[in-house]
């Protein structure tokens, strides 16, 4: 769980101290911008930002049940921020599975990516697909429901 968390307490940690050393310097305007920029990225790399993760066997249960895509991902990852990012409001449709706190979503993203824990990984009926288009993911989540 901490490592979810890693990247977000750097940003913040080092947003506090970029912050601290302008302040210091007697600039509290450009101390407060930079740490306003610093919080939002802590903020945007977080587990935060995206839908509650489950566990790779309850998301393949429930996927058999209603055909939804399952998104392996990791806190940090851009390319599953840009996905959760441009998917909207229907991401919350899908399952997503944190591979770093779920051991069967990590070793799945491996045997889909020859060992690599390649992500975003979205899995369509049971079939991997790494770091498609958003738009394809859209279409894939509306034919299913």
């Amino acid at each position: 769980m901490m490592r979810a968390w890693m990247l977000s307490t750097l940003f913040v940690l080092c947003g506090s101290a970029v912050a601290a050393e302008r302040f210091l310097e007697g600039s509290p305007g450009a101390a407060a911008a930079l740490l306003l920029v610093f919080l939002l990225l802590a903020g945007l790399n977080s587990p935060l930002v995206f839908p509650r993760s489950i566990g790779l066997t309850e998301a393949r249960r429930r996927s058999a049940l209603d055909g939804r895509p399952i998104v392996l991902w990791r806190p940090g990852c851009p390319y599953c921020l840009r996905l959760r990012v441009r998917l909207g409001r229907s991401a919350r449709r899908m399952y997503w599975v944190d591979i770093w706190r779920d051991p069967a979503g990590a070793a799945a993203a491996r045997a889909a990516n020859d060992g690599d824990e390649t992500v975003p990984t979205v899995l369509v009926a049971g079939q991997p697909h790494v770091n498609p288009d958003p738009a394809w993911v859209r279409e894939q989540l509306a034919s299913s429901t």
